[in-house]
């Protein structure tokens, strides 16, 4: 009975072990938390929802300003008649643009953040079983994914806060609602600014935080790529391999709404863009257009953060095949040569005179410099002959990863390399197409 009661204690401990566990990975920040200061900032941005008052003002400054700000400011603040440099032909589509990329990441950074939470979201509570390496450097980038935030957004900022300043302060409105005109036209020049602020922002951070998880997984695989220079065998590899294609088929399938809706609205709002500045009444005046091109700036902007982090972690996926099969090659050509014996045969004498074995430390290795990496690079790597790993097993594991290509997917099609040159291409022959139909209107 004393070890019964003794046993049902244990486990209660345990339960309320796990429980307090939980309950941390998702609590709120603490002093000795790494996530302290990403949780600060994102309370500022009014994104955080880790209580229920914080959620009621998350989803309340969502409402203000990207839909109720730019409709006042659409249908309201933009006076009717303006004269040519004060006129807004593009308001509705940057308006549009700004406010559907938000929605879109806001709602998904909602859905991540109630499913997930910060931690699990962010990979860190499985840093516990990467190296001191992979932990080190991405706590690093952790810390400075907030900076390439506010680098994108900035300069933006900075651009659209002259343009508003001189269409506010040079006339562009005359509707004092507030009893006084020059109190109405700053009260609504910071509305306009904020609202443009929150809604490019938002966008950006998701971006950033697809950026920062593709890294931990890059770093991953640089860590991993040691493996096939010291003694390993073929379980650990394939175990490895395996973990770490878990991984990326759980980003591909958190981000893959993201990224298509993101692609269609961005398509989207370009295609407006041209059809209505390549009209034959167009006017195309710094005044008028420039804030259209800011937009699509940003646009392009953050999904080219999208796309470039997956193309750069399916590129580094797909390497380690090459690394493996130069793995195999160099393990069985040192095999042979520890079963042959010490004196080379006349064949490879004659071959090594005409193609001489350079060290590692000649000139072409430096010529190289950042062109190469721990992947894809010309150099041996350092097999060992004497190992227990069979040839049968090394050209087992080459043929599944031939077989089983890692990276980011988008509902089974590959973001690689090729996926960008179609997504070029499409976009290419819509502008193509676009500029052939106004060329042929006006003729």
């Amino acid at each position: 009975m004393g070890d019964e009661s003794k046993g049902e204690s244990q486990s209660q401990s345990q339960s309320l072990l796990n429980k307090k566990s939980i309950l941390y990975a998702r609590s709120t920040s603490h002093a000795y938390d790494e996530l302290h200061v990403f949780r600060r900032w994102l309370k500022w941005m009014c994104v955080d929802q880790s209580d229920t008052l914080s959620t009621v003002l998350s989803w309340f400054v969502f409402i203000i300003f990207a839909i109720v700000v730019p409709c006042l400011s659409h249908f309201l603040l933009a006076c009717a008649d303006c004269d040519a440099n004060h006129d807004r032909p593009y308001d509705n589509v940057v308006q549009l643009s700004l406010s559907g990329v938000a929605a879109l990441s806001f709602i998904c950074l909602t859905r991540f953040m109630k499913k997930f939470g910060l931690r699990r979201f962010l990979f860190l509570d499985k840093l516990c079983d990467e190296s001191e390496t992979v932990r080190k450097c991405y706590m690093e980038e952790l810390n400075r994914s907030l900076k390439i935030l506010f680098i994108f957004v900035l300069p933006c900022f900075a651009a659209e806060s002259i343009y508003k300043i001189w269409w506010y302060s040079s006339g562009g409105t005359q509707i004092p609602f507030l009893g006084n005109v020059i109190v109405s036209d700053i009260v609504a020049c910071l509305l306009e600014l904020s609202s443009w602020l929150y809604r490019t922002t938002v966008f950006f951070l998701v971006c950033v935080l697809f950026r920062l998880i593709c890294y931990l997984q890059i770093l991953r695989l640089r860590d991993f790529s040691q493996i096939f220079h010291i003694d390993s065998d073929v379980e650990t590899v394939l175990r490895e391999h395996l973990r770490i294609r878990r991984h990326l088929r759980i980003i591909s399938h958190r981000y893959r709404r993201f990224i298509l809706l993101g692609l269609v609205f961005v398509t989207a709002s370009q295609f407006a863009s041209l059809l209505m500045t390549t009209r034959s009444t167009a006017d195309l005046h710094i005044y008028k257009s420039g804030e259209l091109a800011l937009c699509s700036l940003s646009l392009l902007a953050g999904l080219l953060i999208l796309l470039r982090g997956a193309v750069r972690i399916t590129h580094k996926a797909q390497a380690v095949t090459c690394l493996a099969a130069k793995w195999h090659v160099c393990a069985t050509v040192d095999s042979f040569e520890a079963v042959e014996g010490e004196t080379p045969p006349i064949s490879q004498i004659a071959s090594n005179q005409v193609f001489p074995v350079t060290s590692e430390g000649s000139s072409d290795a430096d010529d190289v410099g950042d062109e190469e990496d721990e992947f894809d690079n010309t150099k041996f790597v350092h097999s060992y002959a004497y190992s227990t790993i069979s040839f049968q097993k090394r050209q087992a594991l080459v043929t599944y990863f031939e077989h089983n290509r890692a990276g980011i997917t988008l509902y089974g099609f590959m973001l690689d390399r090729s996926y960008l040159h179609t997504i070029f291409g499409m976009e290419l022959a819509l502008v193509l197409w676009l500029l052939g139909k106004t060329v042929a209107s006006i003729a």
